[in-house]
């Protein structure tokens, strides 16, 4: 890490605030602040290290997330790269906070409140073997949204526990660590606390007797009843009613006040450093790349194919083969480069597999083996193809589908509308219908309509096109595989009308393409000079003009002017608008709903947001250096369908993040505006989402708290409310794997009032440790006037048994060519041995690897008890840290470092990664910053057992 980046996140650590541990907010100790202050460190500790390795530099050039985006994928692909799937991925994790607070709030193990520390322990061990077996599956938002929850757990224990107050420097360890025991643990019967005669909080209000003999406790929180265990300490607060009974006060560190300072900035440092120990550990055991992928340091494209393989597609599957093979080949090494391929193909009655690669020869091989086979007269099961698309892309993606056919599963569609609005992907439809003669095109006229309405929902295009045209049009493709792309403005009108449109471009926007799908159109394209330009010219002084099939696509010369630019529509029939470009400029955001409790805040809504209530959204805006390279000056809420604006109110919440109030949310379909002013060229800019969302007066919510296990039966509650007239509600259910499920096909509710069902789901015996499940769960009012819906994601993660990481043992270093004068180091080398074994008892080494060096390590078989290792490196190089990860992921290293000043050097015998093993009687005093993981000496009969092995030749392996 870099000087000025390491200040930086030291200064927000410690810098103190109105509040801390609190989800949300403005001050630099709330959850949200520790857990981005964490992540920015570790991804660019990971980033500096990948670009040592490769032997390039790692330019860091601030500390904001679009400038370490920019740094990690390195200098040498050209072109520009956002950071908006980085900023995804934070706000993927940070939105666990206020769920936590809000869905776990008298949940005592969820903020290791009322001594819960066994069971809290337990959640964050468990979460941590849930998010290490979803990384291995690249399931990444599932590990997210884990990591998020963890990781709110283990910063509480900081604030509501008295491990500060008890003097401790360093983080416990043994929190990170199933297989060390938790002691010195207060008794049930065990008094703690004195009484605060004022009632409130007040120093020193643990007993001398806990303080002394360093027993761990924490504080009752009474939210519904002041009852708490006689001599107990309370948590505090205006919300805690136990702290109104004697001892009454609190020893919670939440709030930073006159009598806590100390304690409040030491629980900050240290939630933030244990955040670091655990993001460490899970690292190791994703090794580097997966490791960035999980935070989401990627470009922004990913290709994304949905392909009917019946056997009329054999035209349309050979332009996808070509598609596929010219981006891959054209974009390789820009930053356009896809960071993901995905396919999904799809027949009758078959879908899937889903197939993710990161790999592009990989994604050349698999569309390659697709051939046109099958097919009938008969629609296709192409939504069930696109629901898994949905569910296995990133969010944000954008998903191609090319088939010839209505769809036969369109039962489907309500759900795929829910994961179009979950995921806020982009839906593109190549609609190539003259395949299968007249008669059937006929019937299908109709069918093809839900293309339609789902690339509107989705801000995508739906493209007729015959099958000889298909290659004009998947030029759609190659535009949006890009990195940085933006959407500047789009609409849609149904019936179409004569109408002009005005749309701000800006000094930062390049590659800008306006795209019109519809019959029987003209338009009228005019800069902010005057010059204009129509659909009858291919080439004028805008831009070029394409026209192939039902769509319209103008790509703006590389001179465009900025400022206020309009196009004039004339159609009577249907019509859609689309402008977009390439930018750094760039906004995310979710809707949210307040809530109170002991830690208030604001929760991320899945479904639709309330009806009859305000709107709040919480917008995060990224630009080319961060918060200081622009100023928004309003966000609305736009109808796609029609021209009515309503604007919110802004409130800042830091970096680049922003609550906006709507007080009265537009009728029917709507996107998110947004206006602001670049400061770097001082031009105006304009953003638009793409995804379609209104509000409902059904709502459905359901609280995932814990993992699923292969062959058990999981029960999930969820609650239907209304504040609508009440009556039989109807319940669908579907899930992206087809496991089994029971629930009821409809509920009663009264009118304002809410009912409680249950929906029980089973994993096959055979799932795989990993596995993610995305269900979507909806609730149609009677008549189905309305509905909402609930998308939730659920781990099946096989229960570990393994808690102990590999053991290693640095038996030999020898350093004597090493010079003492480093500016000769480059022709000399060092070298290390090690001996590691995951023991008798232990899964077995899967992996092992170096990191903080340059080198070259070699070893024996892993898949033997007892493995050794060789590190080779320049003398320039002078530290090592190898990381060893058993098949249950627990992580174990080796770090070694040479002295500044080299002769010979003795073997070590103590390697200076690894956390000491907790004492016997009070919780560990010193554990390590680094990753928690166990490095101990070896008994000599291993090291002669390792001694007879046959000699081992260094590159054989």
């Amino acid at each position: 890490m870099s000087p000025m980046v390491g200040v930086s996140l030291l200064a927000l650590v410690l810098s103190g605030g109105s509040w801390a541990f609190v989800p949300t907010g403005d001050g630099p100790s709330t959850h949200v602040r520790m857990t981005e202050s964490a992540v920015l460190q570790k991804v660019v500790e990971v980033c500096r290290a990948i670009a040592e390795s490769e032997g390039r530099d790692f330019i860091l050039t601030g500390n904001s997330p679009e400038e370490i985006v920019q740094a990690c994928l390195g200098p040498t692909a050209t072109g520009e790269v956002s950071a908006s799937k980085f900023k995804s991925a934070l706000n993927e994790i940070n939105e666990q906070h206020p769920l936590v607070d809000r869905d776990f709030a008298d949940s005592p193990e969820h903020h290791f409140d009322s001594e819960e520390f066994v069971r809290g322990r337990g959640l964050i061990t468990d979460g941590v073997a849930s998010i290490k077996a979803n990384v291995r599956k690249e399931n990444f938002v599932a590990a997210r949204e884990t990591l998020g929850k963890v990781l709110h757990t283990l910063q509480d224990f900081y604030s509501h526990s008295n491990w500060v107050d008890l003097g401790y420097t360093q983080p416990y360890i043994n929190l990170l660590r199933p297989d060390l025991p938790l002691e010195n643990l207060a008794d049930f019967k065990t008094p703690t606390c004195k009484d605060c005669t004022n009632g409130g909080f007040c120093p020193n209000s643990i007993l001398p007797d806990i303080l002394n003999k360093k027993i761990l406790t924490s504080g009752y929180m009474g939210i519904y009843t002041p009852a708490k265990p006689r001599g107990k300490c309370s948590h505090g607060g205006a919300a805690d009613l136990s702290s109104l009974e004697i001892p009454r006060g609190g020893i919670s560190k939440d709030e930073l006040r006159a009598d806590n300072v100390a304690l409040h900035n030491a629980a900050v440092t240290l939630a933030t450093t244990a955040s670091l120990q655990l993001l460490d550990d899970i690292r190791g055991a994703a090794g580097d790349k997966d490791f960035l992928r999980l935070m989401g340091i990627a470009r922004s494209s990913v290709l994304a194919f949905v392909i009917d393989t019946t056997g009329s597609m054999s035209d349309d599957i050979a332009e996808a083969k070509r598609m596929v093979n010219e981006i891959i080949d054209s974009k390789k090494g820009t930053q356009d480069e896809p960071s993901q391929y995905i396919l999904v193909p799809f027949n009758d009655p078959d879908f899937g597999p889903l197939i993710r690669t990161t790999e592009p020869n990989v994604m050349k091989a698999q569309v390659a083996k697709l051939t046109a086979k099958g097919g009938g007269d008969k629609p296709e099961m192409c939504l069930s193809g696109l629901q898994l698309a949905l569910t296995g892309a990133p969010a944000s993606s954008h998903i191609y589908v090319f088939t010839d056919a209505p769809p036969k599963d369109i039962s489907l569609k309500d759900t795929i509308v829910a994961l179009i609005r979950s995921t806020k992907s982009t839906v593109s439809f190549f609609m190539t219908g003259d395949g299968a003669g007249a008669r059937r095109r006929k019937r299908a006229v109709g069918m093809f309509d839900i293309y339609k309405d789902l690339a509107l929902a989705s801000g995508g295009q739906a493209i007729g096109v015959s099958k000889a045209n298909l290659p004009q049009a998947t030029d759609i493709i190659a535009d949006s595989s890009t990195s940085a792309l933006v959407t500047v403005l789009q609409r849609a009108r149904n019936p179409g009308k004569a109408e002009k449109f005005s749309f701000q471009l800006d000094e930062s926007l390049t590659n800008i393409t306006i795209y019109i799908t519809g019959k029987s159109l003209t338009f009228t394209l005019k800069n902010p000079a005057g010059v204009t330009q129509t659909e009858t010219e291919a080439s004028g002084k805008l831009g070029t003009v394409q026209k192939v099939g039902n769509l319209y696509r103008i790509r703006l010369a590389s001179n465009k002017q900025t400022g206020l630019w309009e196009i004039n529509m004339n159609s009577n029939q249907p019509y859609t608008l689309k402008i977009t470009g390439q930018s750094t400029i760039a906004f995310i955001y979710d809707f949210v709903e307040s809530f109170g409790g002991p830690h208030p805040g604001y929760a991320p809504i899945s479904g639709r947001p309330e009806s009859g209530v305000p709107a709040i959204l919480l917008v995060s805006v990224l630009g080319k250096k961060g918060p200081a390279s622009f100023k928004i000056s309003d966000v609305a809420l736009v109808t796609v369908s029609g021209s009515e604006v309503v604007g919110g109110i802004l409130e800042g919440m830091g970096n680049g993040d922003f609550l906006v109030t709507v007080t009265k949310v537009p009728a029917g379909e709507f996107v998110v505006l947004l206006n602001g002013t670049d400061l770097v060229s001082s031009t105006l800019f304009q953003r638009q989402s793409t995804t379609q969302m209104s509000v409902s007066k059904v709502t459905i919510r359901a609280v995932v708290d814990r993992t699923m296990e292969p062959g058990k039966a999981f029960t999930l509650p969820f609650v239907v409310m209304t504040n609508s007239t009440g009556g039989t509600y109807k319940i669908n259910a579907r899930n992206d794997k087809d496991f089994t499920m029971n629930y009821p096909t409809s509920v009663m509710v009264g009118t304002g009032e809410k009912a409680t069902a249950n929906l029980t789901i089973t994993a096959p015996a055979n799932t795989e440790s990993g596995t993610d499940i995305t269900l979507t769960v909806e609730a149609v009012a009677p008549g189905s006037v309305d509905s909402n819906y609930v998308v939730l994601r659920l781990s099946v993660v096989t229960k570990v048994t393994d808690f102990t990481p590999p053991q290693c043992e640095v038996v030999n270093v020898s350093a004597v060519d090493c010079p003492a004068d480093p500016v000769f180091c480059n022709a000399s080398f060092w070298q290390l041995s090690a001996n590691l074994t995951d023991g008798v008892n232990g899964t077995g080494i899967a992996t092992l690897k170096s990191r903080q060096g340059v080198g070259s390590l070699t070893h024996t078989d892993l898949k033997q008890m007892f493995v050794a290792a060789y590190f080779n490196a320049s003398c320039c190089s002078r530290t090592v840290e190898l990381v060893a990860v058993d098949n249950a992921m627990n992580v174990g290293t080796c770090l070694h470092s040479l002295p500044s000043i080299t002769t010979s050097v003795a073997p070590s015998t103590a390697p200076s990664s690894g956390p000491p093993t907790a004492p016997s009687s009070a919780p560990s005093t010193a554990p390590s910053s680094g990753p928690p993981s166990l490095t101990l000496s070896l008994p000599l009969w291993f090291c002669l057992l390792v001694s007879a092995l046959p000699l081992y030749h260094p590159g054989t392996y």
